[in-house]
Protein backbone atom coordinates (compact mmCIF):
# COMPACT_ATOMS: atom_id res chain seq x y z
CA UNK A 1 0.00 0.00 0.00
CA UNK A 2 1.37 3.42 -0.96
CA UNK A 3 2.48 5.77 1.77
CA UNK A 4 0.24 8.84 1.90
CA UNK A 5 2.00 11.97 3.05
CA UNK A 6 0.97 15.28 4.58
CA UNK A 7 2.54 17.85 2.27
CA UNK A 8 2.96 21.62 2.62
CA UNK A 9 3.11 23.38 -0.75
CA UNK A 10 4.46 26.91 -0.38
CA UNK A 11 2.90 29.20 -2.98
CA UNK A 12 -0.26 29.11 -5.11
CA UNK A 13 1.18 30.23 -8.42
CA UNK A 14 1.58 28.03 -11.48
CA UNK A 15 4.14 25.72 -9.87
CA UNK A 16 2.24 25.43 -6.61
CA UNK A 17 -1.08 24.70 -8.30
CA UNK A 18 0.41 22.07 -10.59
CA UNK A 19 2.27 20.40 -7.72
CA UNK A 20 -0.84 20.43 -5.54
CA UNK A 21 -2.94 18.84 -8.26
CA UNK A 22 -0.53 15.94 -8.82
CA UNK A 23 -0.10 15.27 -5.12
CA UNK A 24 -3.79 15.63 -4.31
CA UNK A 25 -5.02 13.24 -6.97
CA UNK A 26 -2.53 10.65 -5.74
CA UNK A 27 -4.29 10.77 -2.39
CA UNK A 28 -1.84 12.85 -0.36
CA UNK A 29 -3.05 15.39 2.19
CA UNK A 30 -2.07 18.71 0.63
CA UNK A 31 -2.07 22.15 2.23
CA UNK A 32 -1.10 25.10 0.03
CA UNK A 33 0.20 28.09 1.98
CA UNK A 34 -0.24 31.32 0.02
CA UNK A 35 0.70 34.69 1.48
CA UNK A 36 -1.49 36.73 -0.88
CA UNK A 37 -5.26 37.03 -0.93
CA UNK A 38 -5.78 35.01 -4.10
CA UNK A 39 -4.08 32.42 -6.29
CA UNK A 40 -2.04 33.11 -9.40
CA UNK A 41 1.39 34.03 -8.10
CA UNK A 42 3.09 36.48 -10.41
CA UNK A 43 0.02 36.51 -12.67
CA UNK A 44 -2.05 38.19 -9.97
CA UNK A 45 -1.71 41.86 -10.88
CA UNK A 46 -1.25 44.37 -8.07
CA UNK A 47 -1.03 48.10 -8.74
CA UNK A 48 0.99 48.54 -5.53
CA UNK A 49 4.79 48.37 -5.48
CA UNK A 50 7.44 47.77 -2.84
CA UNK A 51 7.94 50.63 -0.40
CA UNK A 52 11.56 50.83 -1.64
CA UNK A 53 11.71 51.32 -5.45
CA UNK A 54 15.02 49.44 -5.62
CA UNK A 55 13.78 46.75 -3.19
CA UNK A 56 17.03 46.85 -1.22
CA UNK A 57 15.62 47.55 2.22
CA UNK A 58 15.02 44.19 3.96
CA UNK A 59 12.29 45.82 6.07
CA UNK A 60 10.36 47.07 3.04
CA UNK A 61 6.75 46.15 2.33
CA UNK A 62 7.08 43.52 -0.42
CA UNK A 63 4.56 43.09 -3.23
CA UNK A 64 4.60 39.54 -4.57
CA UNK A 65 4.42 40.23 -8.29
CA UNK A 66 6.47 41.98 -10.96
CA UNK A 67 3.56 42.22 -13.39
CA UNK A 68 3.08 45.50 -15.23
CA UNK A 69 -0.29 46.62 -16.51
CA UNK A 70 0.46 46.38 -20.24
CA UNK A 71 2.07 42.95 -20.15
CA UNK A 72 1.12 40.30 -22.69
CA UNK A 73 2.52 36.81 -23.08
CA UNK A 74 5.33 36.51 -25.60
CA UNK A 75 4.53 32.91 -26.48
CA UNK A 76 1.28 31.72 -28.02
CA UNK A 77 -1.48 30.52 -25.75
CA UNK A 78 -1.47 27.17 -27.55
CA UNK A 79 1.68 26.17 -25.65
CA UNK A 80 0.73 27.82 -22.37
CA UNK A 81 -1.32 25.02 -20.94
CA UNK A 82 -1.04 21.49 -19.56
CA UNK A 83 -1.22 18.39 -21.71
CA UNK A 84 -4.60 17.47 -20.26
CA UNK A 85 -5.83 21.02 -19.68
CA UNK A 86 -5.22 23.41 -22.60
CA UNK A 87 -5.29 27.19 -22.38
CA UNK A 88 -8.78 27.88 -23.70
CA UNK A 89 -10.22 31.13 -25.02
CA UNK A 90 -12.91 32.48 -22.74
CA UNK A 91 -16.09 34.02 -24.11
CA UNK A 92 -15.77 37.80 -24.43
CA UNK A 93 -12.16 37.56 -23.26
CA UNK A 94 -8.89 38.42 -24.97
CA UNK A 95 -8.97 36.38 -28.17
CA UNK A 96 -5.41 37.15 -29.26
CA UNK A 97 -2.84 34.42 -29.68
CA UNK A 98 -0.57 36.41 -27.35
CA UNK A 99 -3.10 37.48 -24.71
CA UNK A 100 -2.82 39.92 -21.84
CA UNK A 101 -2.00 38.77 -18.33
CA UNK A 102 -5.67 38.83 -17.31
CA UNK A 103 -6.31 35.78 -19.48
CA UNK A 104 -3.54 33.80 -17.80
CA UNK A 105 -5.00 34.53 -14.37
CA UNK A 106 -8.42 33.47 -15.61
CA UNK A 107 -6.92 30.21 -16.89
CA UNK A 108 -5.26 29.50 -13.55
CA UNK A 109 -8.50 30.09 -11.68
CA UNK A 110 -10.32 27.75 -14.05
CA UNK A 111 -7.60 25.14 -13.54
CA UNK A 112 -7.86 25.42 -9.75
CA UNK A 113 -11.65 25.07 -9.81
CA UNK A 114 -11.60 22.16 -12.25
CA UNK A 115 -9.40 20.11 -9.94
CA UNK A 116 -10.84 21.30 -6.59
CA UNK A 117 -7.60 22.99 -5.58
CA UNK A 118 -9.04 26.16 -4.12
CA UNK A 119 -10.20 24.43 -0.96
CA UNK A 120 -6.64 23.24 -0.36
CA UNK A 121 -5.29 26.81 -0.19
CA UNK A 122 -4.85 28.89 2.95
CA UNK A 123 -4.79 32.44 1.69
CA UNK A 124 -3.08 35.36 3.46
CA UNK A 125 -0.77 32.86 5.16
CA UNK A 126 2.94 33.61 5.11
CA UNK A 127 5.51 30.92 5.83
CA UNK A 128 8.17 32.34 8.14
CA UNK A 129 10.20 29.18 8.77
CA UNK A 130 10.42 25.59 7.60
CA UNK A 131 13.01 23.14 8.92
CA UNK A 132 13.53 19.46 9.67
CA UNK A 133 12.26 18.21 12.98
CA UNK A 134 15.27 17.08 15.04
CA UNK A 135 17.25 16.22 11.92
CA UNK A 136 14.62 13.88 10.46
CA UNK A 137 14.19 14.20 6.70
CA UNK A 138 10.62 12.87 6.81
CA UNK A 139 9.30 15.35 9.35
CA UNK A 140 9.25 19.10 8.74
CA UNK A 141 8.13 21.85 11.07
CA UNK A 142 6.46 24.71 9.22
CA UNK A 143 5.74 27.99 10.97
CA UNK A 144 3.32 30.46 9.41
CA UNK A 145 1.32 33.53 10.34
CA UNK A 146 -1.53 35.61 8.96
CA UNK A 147 -0.26 38.03 6.35
CA UNK A 148 -0.46 41.73 7.11
CA UNK A 149 0.07 41.57 10.85
CA UNK A 150 3.54 41.33 12.36
CA UNK A 151 1.90 40.68 15.72
CA UNK A 152 -0.14 37.74 14.40
CA UNK A 153 0.36 34.50 16.26
CA UNK A 154 2.77 32.07 14.63
CA UNK A 155 1.16 28.73 13.85
CA UNK A 156 3.46 25.69 14.11
CA UNK A 157 2.57 22.55 12.14
CA UNK A 158 4.33 19.30 11.26
CA UNK A 159 4.36 17.91 7.71
CA UNK A 160 5.97 14.88 6.09
CA UNK A 161 7.17 16.88 3.10
CA UNK A 162 7.61 20.46 1.91
CA UNK A 163 7.35 21.58 -1.73
CA UNK A 164 8.81 25.06 -2.31
CA UNK A 165 6.93 26.95 -5.04
CA UNK A 166 7.40 30.57 -3.98
CA UNK A 167 8.82 31.73 -7.31
CA UNK A 168 12.03 33.60 -7.90
CA UNK A 169 11.11 36.92 -9.47
CA UNK A 170 10.44 39.23 -6.54
CA UNK A 171 13.95 39.69 -5.07
CA UNK A 172 15.65 42.08 -7.52
CA UNK A 173 19.23 41.79 -8.70
CA UNK A 174 21.04 45.07 -9.30
CA UNK A 175 24.21 45.82 -11.22
CA UNK A 176 26.93 48.18 -10.04
CA UNK A 177 27.01 51.58 -11.71
CA UNK A 178 30.16 53.65 -11.03
CA UNK A 179 29.28 56.92 -9.30
CA UNK A 180 25.69 55.93 -8.49
CA UNK A 181 26.11 56.74 -4.79
CA UNK A 182 26.35 60.44 -5.71
CA UNK A 183 23.81 60.45 -8.52
CA UNK A 184 20.76 62.51 -7.54
CA UNK A 185 18.16 61.12 -9.92
CA UNK A 186 15.46 58.54 -9.32
CA UNK A 187 16.27 54.81 -9.41
CA UNK A 188 13.82 51.94 -9.79
CA UNK A 189 13.94 48.20 -10.50
CA UNK A 190 11.53 46.71 -13.04
CA UNK A 191 9.91 44.73 -10.20
CA UNK A 192 8.32 48.00 -9.14
CA UNK A 193 7.11 49.14 -12.55
CA UNK A 194 3.37 49.16 -13.27
CA UNK A 195 2.40 52.01 -15.62
CA UNK A 196 4.34 54.60 -17.69
CA UNK A 197 2.57 57.75 -16.43
CA UNK A 198 5.08 58.60 -13.63
CA UNK A 199 7.82 58.98 -16.27
CA UNK A 200 5.99 61.53 -18.44
CA UNK A 201 8.38 64.02 -20.03
CA UNK A 202 11.46 62.41 -18.48
CA UNK A 203 14.77 61.25 -19.91
CA UNK A 204 14.99 57.63 -18.82
CA UNK A 205 18.06 55.37 -18.91
CA UNK A 206 17.15 51.71 -18.81
CA UNK A 207 19.70 48.98 -18.06
CA UNK A 208 19.02 45.53 -19.52
CA UNK A 209 18.41 43.55 -22.68
CA UNK A 210 15.85 40.92 -21.68
CA UNK A 211 12.08 40.69 -22.19
CA UNK A 212 11.21 43.17 -19.44
CA UNK A 213 13.70 45.71 -20.81
CA UNK A 214 12.16 45.35 -24.26
CA UNK A 215 8.61 45.76 -23.00
CA UNK A 216 9.19 48.53 -20.46
CA UNK A 217 11.35 50.65 -22.76
CA UNK A 218 8.58 50.69 -25.37
CA UNK A 219 5.91 51.29 -22.75
CA UNK A 220 7.74 54.18 -21.09
CA UNK A 221 8.60 55.70 -24.48
CA UNK A 222 4.90 56.44 -25.04
CA UNK A 223 5.13 59.22 -22.43
CA UNK A 224 8.86 59.90 -21.85
CA UNK A 225 10.88 62.52 -23.65
CA UNK A 226 13.71 60.07 -24.34
CA UNK A 227 14.52 56.46 -23.47
CA UNK A 228 18.11 55.23 -23.59
CA UNK A 229 18.81 51.51 -23.28
CA UNK A 230 22.20 50.48 -21.86
CA UNK A 231 23.29 46.90 -22.41
CA UNK A 232 26.27 44.60 -22.08
CA UNK A 233 25.09 42.57 -25.06
CA UNK A 234 27.89 42.00 -27.59
CA UNK A 235 27.87 43.74 -30.96
CA UNK A 236 25.16 46.17 -29.90
CA UNK A 237 24.08 48.62 -32.57
CA UNK A 238 24.50 52.08 -31.06
CA UNK A 239 22.01 54.74 -32.07
CA UNK A 240 18.33 55.45 -32.46
CA UNK A 241 16.17 52.37 -32.91
CA UNK A 242 14.32 51.99 -36.17
CA UNK A 243 10.60 52.74 -35.99
CA UNK A 244 10.99 54.46 -32.60
CA UNK A 245 11.29 58.23 -32.55
CA UNK A 246 12.61 58.54 -28.98
CA UNK A 247 14.46 55.30 -28.12
CA UNK A 248 18.25 55.00 -28.36
CA UNK A 249 20.46 51.99 -27.73
CA UNK A 250 23.91 52.19 -26.13
CA UNK A 251 26.72 50.15 -24.73
CA UNK A 252 26.76 49.77 -20.94
CA UNK A 253 27.04 52.78 -18.61
CA UNK A 254 30.63 53.86 -18.01
CA UNK A 255 29.81 56.10 -15.03
CA UNK A 256 27.28 58.65 -13.75
CA UNK A 257 27.83 62.13 -12.28
CA UNK A 258 26.04 63.80 -9.41
CA UNK A 259 24.73 66.47 -11.80
CA UNK A 260 22.59 63.80 -13.50
CA UNK A 261 24.90 63.02 -16.40
CA UNK A 262 25.06 59.40 -17.58
CA UNK A 263 28.08 58.45 -19.71
CA UNK A 264 27.99 55.29 -21.82
CA UNK A 265 30.92 53.12 -22.87
CA UNK A 266 30.30 54.08 -26.50
CA UNK A 267 31.26 57.66 -25.62
CA UNK A 268 27.80 59.20 -25.72
CA UNK A 269 26.08 60.77 -22.73
CA UNK A 270 22.73 62.15 -21.56
CA UNK A 271 21.35 63.96 -18.53
CA UNK A 272 18.76 61.56 -17.11
CA UNK A 273 15.91 61.84 -14.65
CA UNK A 274 15.56 58.11 -13.96
CA UNK A 275 17.73 55.01 -14.11
CA UNK A 276 15.69 51.87 -14.60
CA UNK A 277 17.19 48.47 -13.67
CA UNK A 278 15.78 45.64 -15.80
CA UNK A 279 18.54 43.43 -14.48
CA UNK A 280 16.82 40.29 -13.29
CA UNK A 281 16.20 38.60 -9.96
CA UNK A 282 17.81 36.47 -7.27
CA UNK A 283 16.64 33.17 -5.84
CA UNK A 284 15.43 33.83 -2.33
CA UNK A 285 14.20 31.32 0.26
CA UNK A 286 14.54 33.14 3.59
CA UNK A 287 12.11 30.79 5.34
CA UNK A 288 13.89 27.50 4.57
CA UNK A 289 16.52 26.09 6.95
CA UNK A 290 18.49 23.23 5.41
CA UNK A 291 21.69 23.34 7.52
CA UNK A 292 23.73 24.02 4.41
CA UNK A 293 22.42 21.06 2.37
CA UNK A 294 20.94 23.55 -0.13
CA UNK A 295 22.83 26.71 -1.01
CA UNK A 296 22.58 29.62 -3.43
CA UNK A 297 25.90 30.26 -5.16
CA UNK A 298 26.18 32.77 -8.01
CA UNK A 299 22.37 32.65 -8.22
CA UNK A 300 22.37 28.88 -8.63
CA UNK A 301 20.37 26.72 -6.23
CA UNK A 302 21.94 23.38 -5.49
CA UNK A 303 22.65 20.65 -5.39
CA UNK A 304 19.30 19.63 -6.90
CA UNK A 305 18.65 16.31 -8.63
CA UNK A 306 16.64 16.97 -11.80
CA UNK A 307 16.51 20.63 -10.68
CA UNK A 308 13.96 19.53 -8.05
CA UNK A 309 15.30 17.39 -5.19
CA UNK A 310 18.27 18.13 -2.88
CA UNK A 311 19.87 14.65 -2.59
CA UNK A 312 20.51 14.86 1.16
CA UNK A 313 16.88 15.80 1.86
CA UNK A 314 14.97 13.95 -0.88
CA UNK A 315 12.19 13.21 -1.31
CA UNK A 316 10.82 15.19 1.60
CA UNK A 317 11.99 18.58 0.36
CA UNK A 318 11.65 19.72 -3.24
CA UNK A 319 11.86 22.93 -5.26
CA UNK A 320 9.58 23.42 -8.27
CA UNK A 321 10.19 25.91 -11.07
CA UNK A 322 13.94 26.40 -10.70
CA UNK A 323 15.07 26.34 -14.37
CA UNK A 324 15.15 29.70 -16.11
CA UNK A 325 16.19 29.00 -19.68
CA UNK A 326 13.15 26.92 -20.57
CA UNK A 327 9.69 27.50 -21.96
CA UNK A 328 8.17 27.25 -18.54
CA UNK A 329 4.70 28.44 -17.57
CA UNK A 330 5.98 29.92 -14.34
CA UNK A 331 8.84 31.76 -16.05
CA UNK A 332 7.74 35.04 -14.81
CA UNK A 333 8.71 37.99 -16.81
CA UNK A 334 5.75 36.72 -17.31
CA UNK A 335 6.40 36.43 -20.91
CA UNK A 336 6.02 32.75 -20.70
CA UNK A 337 5.49 29.47 -22.27
CA UNK A 338 5.02 26.05 -20.85
CA UNK A 339 7.16 23.33 -19.49
CA UNK A 340 5.19 20.12 -19.09
CA UNK A 341 4.78 20.57 -15.35
CA UNK A 342 2.45 17.60 -15.13
CA UNK A 343 5.28 15.14 -15.72
CA UNK A 344 7.51 17.12 -13.38
CA UNK A 345 5.01 16.82 -10.58
CA UNK A 346 4.75 13.08 -11.10
CA UNK A 347 8.38 12.87 -10.06
CA UNK A 348 7.30 14.29 -6.69
CA UNK A 349 4.74 11.52 -6.29
CA UNK A 350 7.23 8.82 -7.21
CA UNK A 351 9.77 10.09 -4.69
CA UNK A 352 7.25 10.46 -1.90
CA UNK A 353 5.85 7.00 -2.50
Amino acid sequence: MALLARVAVIGAGVAGLAAARELYREGHHVVVLEKRHSLGGTWLYDSRVDSDPLSLNPARAVVGTSLYQSLRTNLPRQIMGFLDYPFATRPHGDQRTFPGHEEVLWFLNEFADEFQLRELIRFCTEVVRAERAEGRNDEWVVESRSRGSESAKVVREVYDAVVVCNGHYTEPHLVEVPGIEKWRGYQIHSHNYRIPKPFTGQVVVLIGFGPSAFDISRDVATVAKEVHIATRAPNVTVGKLDNHKNIWQHEMIEFVDEDGKVVFQDGSSVHADTIFYCTGYKYHFPFIETNGFVTIDDNRVGPLYKHVFPPRLAPWLSFIGMPKQVYCFNHIFPHSGVLNLQNLKRKIVLFIL
